[in-house]
């Protein structure tokens, strides 16, 4: 687990899919920590993630461009990366710059 004054990531792996639940503001100050913390996931062969986004109360646009990076990186390799519960404010952000369908786990 990492945590930071207003961010917190907890890891967790079953059945294949590294699962990273998310808290707190997700912006320019910690998005390299998120960004560090899924490359390692993807450079050790987890290439099926979820991000479990329920507690996430702020996301930045610099947040977002490490998510659509990971994303990339993750197909890439053969794998997904999927977002699970977004918060209403994550579900708006998303919404506002198109993203939703390509990210959100049905």
């Amino acid at each position: 687990m990492m945590k930071d004054e207003n961010f917190v990531i907890t890891r967790e792996k079953a059945d294949g899919v590294t699962k990273f639940a998310i808290e707190g503001r997700v912006n320019s100050k910690n998005s390299f920590t998120l960004q560090r913390k899924l490359e390692d996931s993807l450079s050790s062969g987890e290439t099926k993630i979820i991000l479990n986004m329920t507690q996430v109360k702020y996301l930045s646009s610099e947040g977002i461009r490490v998510i659509i990076n990971i994303y990339k990186q993750a197909e890439k390799a053969g794998g997904k990366l999927r977002i699970e519960q977004p918060s209403e404010v994550v579900k708006n952000v998303l919404g506002l710059v198109a993203l939703n369908d390509m990210l959100v786990r049905k």
